[in-house]
């Protein structure tokens, strides 16, 4: 199908290995969510591209000083801090357009970029080993090396963020890299590569770039001899395909997969701060979000106020392109998500939910020729449910009743997911009690996705293994190496 061009110049994106632009391969369409326009092309030839990315950052691996020089990492990692500041503007446009991001929440995804990697800068530095005297007259030396190459693999729905929550630690460690990204954000992945390309102390091989269309590249990837480490962000089922391919080189995966978030609001919250909250839990990125709020636990004193004042807030929301400064979210990815989205609340109602706030596709007035879906919000009684149970990744949120503490806990944990979780209460006491109970990487009391460079972040159960961002970061990347020396020996 021919898509309509938009009326700006169209770009042409490219892959970047060993510090060159490569546009080599059939020219597939970049699209742009809101109108379904073209915006660009980029080059498709993910298995080669991936063959190449990784053939380079062994080169660089083996040849050039980046596994043992931290002070190197440490600049290069403040370099592309500074770089990636001096293009804020420049990534916010491109990736506004396409992937969708109202201004403000493409604003909020670049703005974590340097600290995070400011953070990673100062670990390059500390990060070393020790040494102990585990007898009389011996010594141990215990290294910490990089593990060699390791693969990036990021999502399209906040490519630039967790790109780099993955890369930074990867680079402090002293691991060369390669970066997978989907056809999505293939025009974002370009203006990345020519922003990291600022770093002017970056060996050549060290972070290579490319995108593609199938699954073709990130299969040479997770089965590669060459490539020791992947750290993935994505779905669960995803997760564990790869995680068994890659068992045949008993290879290290550190992944952030799925997330069914619960809300549980007790009857001594403060409405007025969780009602927003709630709000901007389900609709930031469209709900395209691991940590997006799609499970709303109500006690009984609170159902009906946070029922009915919920559903007002999300029939207020004002949908609408990244263009328009007012708009409240913006579109889905595209439009077969659209119908994906569309076909879980048919088959969640189908099963038995109620409809408080059916939303759905817009299909007529201005947006309709772009991929826009309005926030639905239904009500369960049945824990059982799909709708429940499974990551929608889009804005759809179901709301319970819970009787009490202990009831609140069971449902929150009865899900296979254990990313994140939120909870809204006044007591102290009980919003410890219930947060060192529940089977989460993060919760938050009072408050919903805050993630700081400095605080590990990672899930439960199947939501995944390892953890980004602190000081365990860089635990994904390294290998331990036990040297001991009988000094009185060595010198004879």
């Amino acid at each position: 199908m021919t898509m309509p061009l938009d009326n700006k110049p169209s770009r042409k994106a490219f892959n970047w290995i060993s510090g060159s632009q490569c546009q080599e391969g059939q020219l597939k369409q970049s699209i742009d969510p809101a109108t379904c326009n073209v915006i660009g092309h980029y080059p498709d030839y993910g298995l080669e591209a991936a063959k190449f990315a990784v053939a380079a950052a062994s080169k660089a691996f083996r040849e050039t000083m980046w596994a043992h020089d931290h002070e190197l990492r440490a600049r290069v990692l403040d370099q592309l801090a500074c770089a990636f500041e001096r293009n804020r503007d420049r990534l916010l446009e491109i990736l506004s357009l396409e992937n969708g991001k109202v201004k403000a929440e493409a604003a909020f995804e670049l703005d974590m970029v340097a600290s995070k990697l400011r953070y990673s800068a100062a670990t390059a530095l500390v990060e070393g080993g020790r040494a102990l005297t585990p007898k009389p007259g011996s010594i141990s030396l215990i290294l910490r090396q990089p593990m060699g190459v390791a693969a990036v693999i990021a999502p399209w729905n906040s490519p630039v963020i967790l790109t780099i929550r993955s890369l930074a630690p990867a680079l402090a460690a002293g691991c060369t890299t390669v970066i997978k990204l989907p056809a999505q954000v293939a025009q974002t992945a370009s203006v990345m590569a020519e922003v990291m390309a600022e770093a002017e102390d970056l060996p050549n091989g060290v972070i290579n770039l490319f995108f593609e269309s199938g699954p073709e590249g990130s299969a040479y990837l997770v089965d590669s001899p060459e490539v020791p480490v992947v750290s993935f962000t994505g779905s669960t089922r995803t997760g564990r395909a790869i995680s068994s391919a890659g068992a045949r080189y008993l290879k290290r995966f550190g992944m952030e997969l799925g997330g069914k978030t619960p809300m549980i609001v007790f009857d001594d919250a403060d409405l007025d701060a969780a009602l927003p909250a709630l709000e901007k839990a389900l609709t930031v990125f469209s709900g395209q979000f691991c940590m997006t709020g799609s499970r709303l636990l109500v006690q009984d004193g609170k159902y009906e106020a946070v029922r009915n004042g919920l559903a007002e807030r999300l029939r207020n929301v004002k949908v609408g392109p990244a263009a328009d400064p007012s708009s409240d979210m913006g579109p889905l990815i595209d439009r077969a998500n659209v119908a994906r989205v569309d076909g879980v609340v048919e088959a969640a109602i189908a099963a038995g939910a109620k409809v408080v706030e059916r939303g759905g596709p817009i299909n007529v007035g201005p947006l309709a020729n772009g991929a826009f879906f309005r926030p639905a919000l239904l009500e369960v009684s049945d824990n059982s449910l799909a709708i429940v149970q499974e990551e929608t990744f889009g804005p759809v949120l179901t709301i319970q009743r819970f009787s009490d503490e202990a009831e609140a806990i069971r449902l929150a944990n009865d899900n296979e997911y254990g990313l994140s979780a939120s909870i809204w209460t006044r007591d102290v006491d009980r919003s410890l009690r219930v947060a060192q109970a529940l089977e989460a990487g993060s919760v938050w009391i009072n408050d919903w996705a805050k993630v700081y460079d400095g605080t590990e972040e990672g899930g439960f159960k199947q939501s995944g293994v390892g953890r980004l961002n602190g000081l365990a970061a860089l635990d994904d990347f390294i290998e331990h190496k036990h040297i001991a020396l009988k000094p009185g020996l060595a010198q004879r």
